[in-house]
């Protein structure tokens, strides 16, 4: 039973039990003289020694039993020499450990925290601490109490310990002021809180709107929300336009904030087919350079290989096949090309046709390398060639900063080794991925770059496929006829006629491909509840885990991932007192649910059961809860036989995988996949979205709801306008302001 009552209390913090770096949610231990005591809530700055004075309420937590839930804390610096101690014996001052801590409180006593503070040299007169060393403990101690401060400075303001941290790191013990002078150094790449926080802040402080540091985030603003969608650029009057509405101000204010981000160089203005358009300098450069070095390539292409057509005929007859005419064209290209794109629908023999070009040119002696943008991708293009496939990110050799921004070992520099690299799921790339691609190959390498390009964009900025395609500058072949066995499929049948306008077979009942009709939301979830549960698992034998996909076009509304996840949670891995549970982020997980990595961590380790480790899970990788240890707060996920261990905190890059959106399923095929079809927004129900959920499945699709909407997203051809400018420097189109 939870008592309302605020109470106060003090007591020494005996030690951390778990902290929620992000967002400072602490449980700890305290000693208030008569018992220990578990005190909970966001203490980001608590550390073991310290004197607290906490102010809060009991509760009754249904695991962990009675608790102290604090609203409000103080600390107190220790006084005592054993409090001194327990402080610096934790380890929360980096270079101080149990040994040293000791000499220090031995020799200084209730005086040693003041002498770290103000007199560090001192330290210098206990046996085994040279004065450099003191003075690097000084320094480590004036740190922390700065962070201290910052953190707690700027928690007022809503700023969470994490990033009260990056804030210190660039303005240091000044940024609670800088801040307060400031609010929009917040939105910068370094520390990233975005331009709505910063501007409630700065309306707190009452920051005027036509403030010209208000006026330039606000810019910045739109332009980098706008990439966020997945444009490289805006056109200026656009910009201008929806920034001045945006911010409430009339157009000269935010034309002369415009006009000093030019001068800056914090963008670049330039003209495309005769209009003026606004780029952030790295996308600029990243589409200038990708066109540079493709033409280059083009330019200077790697050497064909000699009686290419001899070569292929050979490998005919050796195999057996006897090759389409396009597929034929596709690998000549290949084999005689430094460039090639390899594009077409499901059902068209790129598999064929790309094992093809790698057969040849491994025969040739030429060193193949094989890559896709997403962990599933590269797996699955691993499985239908044979050969190891890897995610461009771990080929490239990533390494992430503090900003979750991208740094490549392999580059210029530092080329891959390679005589030809193919790239699957080209679709999916973005413009800054692409670039580092570009930059990573040696001179004379072949590339061949694969996708579809009817299926969805990247998510990232950049149109690369559709782009490279448009401009006419590089050798193109598209597959587009459907063998005899692919028509025997009325998967690819339906989708080859979505892509084509057409209405698919909705009334075949002997195929792979079939339509329920139903008309309300309750029904349309409970027939897929029918169908994930009882009916595809015992008609089919698909384990409803790692079978069966269900598929939204949203997250939101009834028949949306989030609503659909927590359905099919409660039908498929329902609470049971012998599963162990924990909250994340608001989200329950517990233990036997289906869940997936929703980023690249490149430093998580895994484990095998035959005792093989590595290290890296993918965005997408999809696995199975196996426990939840609450004791040691982590989490073991089966990622088909890679056993991932998750600190409590780092589970928050997880969500749960019964059903995905089509966005989060591009790039992965499923055996069977279900799809809810009922009317939503226009904007997010369009037939290529359609297309690329249809082509998720390998042997059986289901489509549940009403024709109506079918027929709403064959007929929706609306593909989000995308401003991107790849093809334009490519053909020349974009012209340099250099006046601005």
């Amino acid at each position: 039973m939870e008592e309302h009552t605020l109470m106060e209390m003090t007591g020494t913090v005996e030690r951390v039990t778990f902290r929620n770096e992000k967002n400072g949610y602490t449980v700890l231990e305290l000693n208030n003289g008569e018992e220990l005591v578990t005190v909970v809530g966001s203490l980001p700055t608590a550390e073991a020694g310290d004197e607290l004075h906490v102010v809060g309420t009991w509760i009754e937590h249904p695991s962990f039993g009675r608790q102290f839930s604090a609203q409000i804390y103080e600390r107190l610096q220790p006084t005592t020499p054993k409090s001194i101690l327990l402080y610096l014996s934790s380890g929360a001052v980096k270079g101080i450990g149990r040994s040293n801590a000791k000499k220090i409180v031995d020799t200084f006593g209730e005086h040693s925290l003041e002498i770290l503070e103000k007199e560090p040299q001192r330290l210098s007169q206990i046996s085994g601490i040279s004065e450099r060393r003191a003075l690097q403990m000084g320094e480590e101690y004036q740190k922390k109490l700065g962070i201290r401060e910052v953190i707690l400075g700027l928690q007022k303001y809503g700023v969470m310990p994490e990033e009260a941290v990056r804030v210190y790191r660039i303005y240091g013990p000044e940024a609670v002021s800088q801040v307060r002078e400031d609010p929009y150094c917040l939105c910068t790449a370094e520390v990233c809180l975005g331009f709505q926080r910063a501007d409630a802040i700065a309306e707190s402080l009452e920051h005027p709107a036509d403030d010209p540091c208000r006026v330039r985030a606000g810019i910045l603003y739109v332009l980098q929300h706008n990439v966020d969608n997945g444009h490289t650029y805006l056109p200026q009057d656009k910009l201008l336009k929806t920034a001045a509405s945006m911010l409430g101000l009339p157009p000269e204010p935010v034309a002369n904030a415009f006009d000093d981000l030019e001068q800056e160089g914090n963008v670049i203005v330039c003209t495309i087919r005769e209009r003026r358009v606004v780029y952030l300098p790295r996308l600029y450069h990243a589409e200038q350079f990708s066109a540079d070095r493709l033409q280059m390539m083009m330019d200077y292409p790697s050497q064909p290989i000699l009686g290419a057509e001899e070569a292929v005929d050979a490998f005919e007859k050796s195999v057996g096949i006897s090759y389409a005419p396009e597929q034929k064209e596709a690998i000549l290209a290949a084999l005689t090309h430094g460039m090639l794109i390899l594009t077409g629908g499901p059902g068209t023999g790129k598999t064929t046709t790309l094992d093809a070009i790698i057969r040849i040119l491994q025969k040739k002696g030429e060193k193949v390398l094989l890559a896709a943008p997403t962990g599933r991708a590269a797996k699955r293009m691993s499985e239908i060639t044979g050969e190891e496939a890897k995610t461009l990110h771990r080929l490239l050799q990533v390494e992430w900063d503090e900003t979750d921004s991208p740094t490549f070992a392999r580059n210029e520099q530092k080329p891959l080794e390679c005589d030809a690299l193919i790239i699957d799921e080209l679709s999916m790339v973005d413009i800054t991925l692409f670039e580092a691609v570009l930059r990573a190959l040696p001179m004379g390498c072949r590339l061949v770059l694969v996708g579809d390009c009817d299926q969805l964009p990247s998510v990232g900025p950049g149109n690369v496929l559709g782009d490279l395609i448009a401009s006419g500058m590089l050798p193109v072949v598209q597959l587009r006829h459907i063998f005899r066995q692919s028509r025997q499929s009325l998967i690819i049948t339906n989708a080859h006629k979505i892509i084509a306008g057409e209405m698919p077979v909705l009334n075949d009942h002997t195929g792979d491909f079939f339509f329920m009709q139903r008309t309300e939301p309750e029904q349309i979830l409970q027939t897929i509840q029918e169908l994930c549960g009882k009916r595809l698992p015992a008609t089919y034998a698909f384990s409803p885990f790692m079978d069966i996909q269900v598929l939204s076009p949203t997250r939101k509304g009834a028949l949306g991932t989030a609503s659909l996840n927590k359905m099919l949670q409660s039908v498929l891995n329902p609470h049971a007192a012998k599963k162990k549970e924990i909250q994340i982020n608001g989200h329950r997980f517990r233990e036997g649910d289906k869940v997936m990595q929703t980023k690249n961590n490149y430093s998580l380790s895994w484990e095998r059961s035959d005792g093989t480790m590595g290290e890296g899970v993918y965005n997408g990788d999809i696995g199975i809860i196996q426990q939840i240890d609450k004791s040691a707060s982590v989490l073991t996920v089966d990622m088909d036989g890679r056993f991932v261990t998750y600190e409590f905190e780092t589970a928050a890059e997880l969500e749960l995988a019964y059903a995905l959106t089509v966005h989060k399923s591009q790039g992965s095929e499923f055996p069977a996949v279900i799809m809810p079809m009922y009317p939503g927004p226009r904007p997010l129900y369009y037939r290529n979205l359609f297309y690329t959920a249809v082509t998720r499945a390998k042997q059986l699709l289901i489509l549940v709801g009403t024709q109506q909407t079918v027929r709403m997203m064959v007929n929706n051809t609306r593909r989000t306008r995308r401003y991107s400018g790849l093809k334009d420097f490519l053909t020349g189109e974009v012209v340099f302001d250099e006046e601005g």
